[in-house]
């Protein structure tokens, strides 16, 4: 049986996300993230080190509509020290707690570590040679400036390095990722929208995700009564390489047949994520997945 908590007493539930990076210190950067629902309003704001530390400065959290237990925006105040590695979702989970709009909170600061894996701060010498629209030149700095990045997707294996020079790869990096100027902001803009609606028997799933070098439009149809999902398609209008990222996005189509059941989370790690997979469209996959519970 699936069925979504954001679904009780409705046929249709949005979520919009907003998030940002301001890079107003020399050694570290703001993330900031917003989420709106039908229920809620919430704003996450974190000073962290550039990669490879991701060591939280600072983080403030706000509740600006709809109930929520007022201990959590205190209570994330400890993420200070913490490093956005392994183990980070726990210690989110860990202080938000159990109460009333803690999932949302957890959710701000899984997604304030992806912003913080979209921006670094090289020096200068790494950026010598560097040219905007050259994509084997930026793909050597993000391999370098993001240690975390080799083999975490098709486009950062040898596979997707073995392309580089074989057919047009573009790319749209921006000097500012890898060095932005101290006092810029919103070098780094992203827009997320979730979307539930169910239609005579069938359950929507739909997530777009937009930002300055991804654009992804996803759509799955599930089957109540059968419990599988019949339909799964996606457009991916802007990708970090244009080329390369392209190959694994045919992978969707594989979750066409797959059993919408408690196993599906883990199973998308190896049908959307992976070394020969995408690890964007594995996030946007598994935030929609996060609504459902499945019995």
């Amino acid at each position: 049986m699936i069925t979504s908590p954001f679904l009780v007493g409705r046929d249709r539930y949005e979520r919009v996300l907003d998030g940002w990076v301001d890079a107003m210190h020399e050694d570290a950067f703001t993330h900031t993230v917003t989420i709106t629902d039908d229920d809620h309003s919430i704003e996450l704001r974190v000073v962290c080190t550039p990669p490879p530390g991701y060591e939280v400065r600072e983080a403030r959290a706000s509740i600006m509509a709809g109930p929520a237990d007022p201990g959590i925006a205190d209570r994330l105040s400890r993420l200070r020290g913490q490093r956005m590695v392994a183990g980070f979702t726990r210690r989110l989970a860990d202080l938000c707690g159990p109460g009333t709009g803690s999932a949302l909170f957890v959710d701000a600061g899984i997604e304030v570590a992806r912003l913080a894996r979209q921006v670094a701060r090289l020096p200068s010498d790494a950026m010598a040679e560097w040219e905007p629209g050259h994509a084997l030149k930026s793909w050597h700095l993000d391999t370098t400036g993001w240690t975390d990045l080799p083999n975490s997707c098709f486009t950062y294996s040898a596979a997707g390095r073995a392309l580089l020079g074989t057919r047009p790869v573009f790319t749209p990096m921006v000097a500012e990722l890898y060095q932005a100027p101290v006092g810029s902001q919103r070098i780094f803009v992203r827009k997320r929208h979730s979307r539930l609606v169910l239609t005579a028997g069938r359950l929507h799933l739909f997530h777009s995700m937009h930002d300055n070098v991804h654009g992804f439009d996803v759509h799955y149809e599930v089957d109540l009564a059968g419990g599988k999902i019949m339909a799964a398609d996606s457009i991916t209008s802007r990708l970090p390489y244009q080329g390369i990222c392209t190959e694994p996005q045919a992978r969707i189509a594989d979750m066409v047949g797959q059993p919408a059941d408690a196993l599906l989370r883990r199973k998308i790690q190896t049908v959307l994520g992976g070394e020969g997979g995408c690890a964007q469209l594995y996030d946007v996959t598994a935030d929609l997945l996060k609504l459902l519970e499945f019995a």
